[in-house]
C-alpha cells in the first residue's frame, strides 16, 4: 500500500538508490508513475507493504517500508531491487552502484568514484565541511538527520586525514 513518505513513522526501514546522473522531468515524471505503480503492489509473502518513496535532488530514490506493519522479506527485497534493475535498464542510469559518492558542490551535486573521491580528499578539494549524502542510513529517522551531512560526520571522514 502506497503511503506518502511524510506519514511513514521513524522506524521505518530506507533504501537509497543514486543515480550517476540527474534525471530529466520526462523521466521524473515517468519514474514517479511506475514507484506509484511498484510500491502500490509490493507485498511480502501476499500481505501488502505500507510503504512510500521519495525522489530527492532529481537523482535520488528513496525507497521507505513501514516493517511494524508487515516486514520485508528476502522475496520483497528481491523484487524491488528487480524493479530498481528495470528503471536502470529503461532509463539507461546507474542506481546500484554503492561503490560511488555524491557530494554537494554549492547547488550542484556531484558523483564521484569512491577513487575519484579519496583522490579530491587528498588534494583538499573536498573538506570536513562538505555535504555528503551517506546512503548508508537504515531508517527514516536516520533519513532525516544523517543523510545530508559534512563529511565530518559521515564514513567518508576517513578520507579527510
Amino acid at each position: 500500500m502506497l503511503v506518502p513518505f511524510e506519514n511513514l513513522p521513524d522506524s521505518s526501514r530506507v533504501w537509497i538508490y543514486q543515480a550517476n546522473r540527474s534525471f530529466t522531468s520526462e523521466e521524473l515524471e515517468e519514474i514517479q508513475s511506475r514507484l506509484n505503480q511498484f510500491v502500490t503492489q509490493w507485498t511480502a509473502h501476499g500481505a501488502k507493504l505500507q510503504a512510500g518513496y521519495l525522489i530527492k535532488y532529481k537523482r535520488f530514490i528513496i525507497l521507505a517500508l513501514d516493517q511494524q506493519v508487515n516486514a520485508a522479506s528476502g522475496c520483497s527485497i528481491d523484487a524491488s531491487v528487480h524493479f530498481i534493475q528495470q528503471l536502470e535498464k529503461e532509463f539507461d542510469v546507474d542506481l546500484l552502484d554503492k561503490m560511488n559518492v555524491s557530494y554537494k558542490q554549492g547547488e550542484f551535486i556531484a558523483y564521484k568514484t569512491l577513487s575519484d573521491f579519496r583522490k579530491m580528499a587528498k588534494q583538499k578539494a573536498v573538506s570536513p565541511k562538505t555535504i555528503v549524502f551517506n546512503n548508508l542510513v537504515n531508517n527514516k529517522a536516520e533519513f532525516l538527520s544523517d543523510w545530508e551531512v559534512p563529511a565530518s560526520e559521515s564514513w567518508h571522514k576517513r578520507f579527510l586525514n
